[in-house]
């Protein structure tokens, strides 16, 4: 009997050693809950321990809470939208913007899984990106980030989705310029989602952002949006019944991933190709 409680033990104290080692192969395992009081270590400061109007390019902040990397997109200008698309991307017009911070990826599984609990997605990994969330369900997540005091967050409107992408505003037609397959999981890569971080950025620090999984924007869709945007930070809060997503998913083709293309979706829609990314605002 002394013997078998011996191996028993052995056997828990592996298994909890190997835990210990690469906690990543255990998303299904618990979490810190979102609730409990987030670690403050030394070289991890306070979200407002700095200020958001001295941030300048290449700079990048991480939620105590989450681990929810972002990188500082500066203030600027760009052409919005493309001659060659479809015609809800007409016409090109100038749109400008405040400097805000962007997720650095897409949210990923285990950040959904430490805010919500429950972890919705069709392929699991800690590091793939959440999906088959609904436009709703993102507010869910969002209320409950917000209801801590490490600043503000929300969807990234349709322009700063796409001001972003462009590296800052950059003529291009997708992520790294003129070739796809330098940078983008897209329908090639038939299978599925991939860890999020594993394509090159684009010139600001952004990982995926064509392909993987389209993500959902903060603006409802109108056709004629374009015709009516405002020219400075312009959020489309009127139009159909659906909500924009841009940046093509793992089994879209090459159209859909150009970085001007636009899709949409009803808010309560959710798919195995749909997540989304953060902005962190000043408000």
């Amino acid at each position: 009997m002394k013997k078998i409680i011996f191996l028993t033990l052995l056997i828990l104290a592996c298994a909890a050693l190997a835990y210990a080692v690469n906690p990543d192969d255990y998303i299904d395992q618990e979490f810190m809950t979102y609730d409990e009081k987030p670690d403050r270590s030394e070289g991890q400061t306070s979200s407002h321990s700095f200020s958001l109007s001295s941030a300048k390019k290449g700079d990048t902040w991480t939620d105590p809470a989450t681990g929810m990397e972002f990188v500082w997109v500066p203030a600027g200008c760009f052409q919005m939208g493309s001659n060659e698309g479809n015609s809800d991307e007409k016409p090109v017009h100038e749109v400008c913007l405040d400097g805000f911070w962007m997720g650095k990826y897409e949210v990923t599984q285990a950040e959904w899984l430490k805010v919500v609990g429950s972890n919705p997605s069709v392929f699991n990994g800690s590091r793939y990106p959440v999906e088959k969330v609904s436009w709703n369900d993102t507010q869910s997540f969002i209320k409950k980030i917000n209801s801590k005091d490490n600043g503000k967050f929300r969807l990234p409107s349709e322009a700063e989705w796409e001001y972003a992408a462009r590296s800052g505003g950059n003529n291009q037609k997708y992520v790294g310029g003129d070739n796809i397959d330098v940078d983008a999981w897209y329908a090639v890569s038939l299978g599925g989602t991939h860890q999020v971080g594993t394509q090159p950025p684009n010139a600001i620090g952004l990982y995926d952002m064509g392909g993987n999984v389209s993500e959902w924007c903060e603006d409802w869709h109108s056709a004629t949006a374009y015709l009516e945007h405002s020219r400075n930070n312009p959020i489309y809060i009127s139009g159909d019944f659906n909500r924009v997503i841009r940046g093509g998913g793992w089994s879209d083709y090459p159209p859909d991933t150009r970085l001007a293309a636009r899709n949409h979706l009803d808010p309560d829609s959710a798919y195995g190709t749909i997540g989304f990314r953060l902005v962190r605002t000043n408000n």
